[in-house]
């Protein structure tokens, strides 16, 4: 993870995920009271140059601060032995900066997890870390091999398409099943037919004459936001 502020966030929520903190001098003449609230994390503190820096960093200009951090591991059946479980389901999601977005909207929205195909994007990438904001140790996300997984969970899944006659209108939804899972795919390919047939329901967000769609991650926040605000029924 990298940059000042995920860092320090890390550092205040996640001392005992840090394993190595690695810092520059230019950094820490930035930031004078930055020492004393780094030695709070429970890993390895080292100094280093800034040409030393970047070559660790994956990004153009590096802010003088990274921290190598351990992989959260979740139990997937821990989860969905809530009593009531939101999630999202990702079918092919491969740009990380929308699977990063999602999961942290889906954090925020104190959402159950987050569920990706294998074709998705690593969500441990760098690109999708950086994307989450800090997130990413916050949100349980796991693999889905198959959409019929969920129905073993007893999790109905609500498919989000693009606005077409037969859907349901996003705010026509009054309320929401009390296990559900929000189906979001590839923008080109859309869902596959498989997650389409298992869907309960198949819903959009209408949109603006000229506009066919939105962008995956927009529409997974919009439809999060609401469904997850809903009363819950059978």
């Amino acid at each position: 993870m990298e940059g000042a502020l995920a860092c320090f966030d890390l550092v205040q929520r996640f001392p005992d995920a840090v394993l190595t903190l690695v810092v520059t001098p230019r950094f820490l003449r930035q930031n004078p009271a930055a020492g004393e609230a780094l030695r709070k994390c429970s890993g390895r503190l080292y100094g280093g140059t800034d040409a030393a820096l970047g070559t660790l960093s994956d990004t153009e200009t590096p802010q003088g601060i990274l921290a190598i951090v351990r992989q959260p591991h979740w139990d997937e059946s821990k989860a969905l032995n809530q009593p009531r479980v939101v999630g999202i389901y990702g079918e092919q999601l491969r740009d990380p900066a929308n699977v990063g977005t999602i999961i942290r909207t889906a954090a925020a929205l104190n959402l159950t997890g987050l569920w990706l195909t294998p074709d998705s994007a690593d969500w441990f990438a760098p690109k999708v870390v950086r994307a989450t904001a800090g997130a990413i140790l916050t949100l349980p996300v796991f693999r889905a091999a198959h959409p019929a997984a969920f129905a073993d969970a007893k999790c109905a899944l609500y498919a989000a398409v693009v606005p077409a006659p037969g859907t349901v209108r996003l705010r026509e939804i009054r309320q929401i099943p009390t296990r559900l899972m929000i189906a979001v795919g590839n923008e080109s390919r859309g869902l596959s037919a498989a997650t389409l047939a298992a869907s309960a329901c198949r819903f959009s967000i209408p949109l603006a004459r000229g506009v066919e769609s939105l962008n995956v991650a927009a529409t997974a926040a919009i439809a999060s936001f609401y469904l997850s605000g809903l009363p819950t029924g059978a």
